[in-house]
C-alpha cells in the first residue's frame, strides 16, 4: 500500500514541473516581443516612450530627465499657434503696405498719363514696376535720355519708403543682335541700362544704397513673342523689384 502511495506521488510530482515552465515560456515569450518592438521604434517614440515612464513611475521627473509628454504636447502646441499666429499677422502687414506702395505708383502713373510706358504688378517676390526702354534709352544706348531723366528722379521718390526694402534693378532687350563700339551683346547692353537707370535713382539722399542691386538678362528673360515688333517692344524693359519683407522668426524659432 505504502508503495503505491509513493509511486501516485512521484507521478504528481513529475506532472507539477509543467506550470512554471509554461510560465518561463510565457514570459520569454514576452520579453522577445519587447525587444522586438524596441529595435523597430525611433528616437522619437522612445523619447515619448520615456517621458511616459517616466511621468507614471516618478510623477514627470526623474533619472530619465524627461517632463511628462502630455504637458510637453500641449506647451509646443501653444508655442505652434503663437508663431503661425505672428506670421499670418506680420504677412498681413506686408501685403498691405506692398498694396499702398502699389496704389501710390498707379496714382502717379495715371497722373501722368504713363499708362503705356508704366505698369506695376504684384509678384510671389514682391511689387514689380516695370518701364519699358524707349522711355528712357535711344536704341543701342544705355544712357537715360535728357528728356526722361526727370521722370527717373520722380520714380525714384516713389522708392521712398517707411520700412526700406531690397530693390533690384534689371534690364532686359528683344533677341535683335547688337555688336558696336560701346557693347558687344544684349546682355553687355542690359546691364548697363540698369545699372546707368540705377544711379539715377541713388542720387535721391533718402534712398539707401545699400538696398540696391543691379542685373542684366539680355534677351534671355523674355515677356512677349519676338517675332513681332509689339512684342519685341514689350521685351524691351528695366524692371524694379521692391522685394517683399520675410516675416520675422521668433524667439526659440529654428531657421534653416
Amino acid at each position: 500500500m505504502r508503495k503505491n502511495k509513493k509511486k501516485h506521488e512521484e507521478e504528481h510530482a513529475d506532472e507539477t514541473w509543467l506550470v512554471p515552465y509554461s510560465d518561463l515560456l510565457t514570459l520569454l515569450l514576452a520579453l522577445f516581443i519587447v525587444l522586438f518592438a524596441m529595435s523597430s521604434i525611433d528616437a522619437v517614440k522612445f523619447s515619448q516612450m520615456a517621458r511616459s515612464f517616466n511621468s507614471t513611475f516618478q510623477g514627470g521627473t526623474g533619472v530619465m530627465k524627461y517632463p511628462s509628454p502630455f504637458q510637453q504636447t500641449t506647451n509646443e502646441g501653444v508655442t505652434t499657434d503663437r508663431v503661425k499666429n505672428k506670421q499670418n499677422s506680420q504677412a498681413e502687414q506686408e501685403k498691405q503696405e506692398m498694396l499702398e506702395i502699389k496704389d501710390k505708383m498707379d496714382s502717379y502713373i495715371n497722373a501722368n498719363n504713363l499708362n503705356v510706358q508704366l505698369m506695376t504688378s504684384l509678384t510671389p517676390e514682391g511689387l514689380m514696376l516695370t518701364l519699358r526702354n524707349d522711355i528712357l534709352f535711344d536704341s543701342g544706348t544705355a544712357q537715360v535720355r535728357a528728356q526722361d531723366y526727370e521722370m527717373a528722379k520722380e520714380i525714384s521718390q516713389l522708392l521712398v519708403m517707411d520700412h526700406p526694402r531690397e530693390v533690384v534693378i534689371s534690364g532686359h532687350t528683344d533677341n535683335v543682335p547688337i555688336h558696336n563700339a560701346q557693347f558687344d551683346s544684349n546682355w553687355h547692353l542690359s546691364v548697363m541700362r540698369a545699372v546707368n537707370f540705377m544711379k539715377i535713382l541713388l542720387e535721391n539722399q533718402n534712398l539707401d544704397a545699400q538696398n540696391f542691386s543691379a542685373k542684366g538678362f539680355g534677351e534671355f528673360k523674355p515677356v512677349a513673342t519676338n517675332d513681332t515688333p509689339e512684342g519685341r517692344l514689350s521685351n524691351r524693359r528695366v524692371e524694379i523689384l521692391i522685394k517683399s519683407v520675410d516675416p520675422e522668426p521668433t524667439s526659440g524659432e529654428v531657421q534653416n
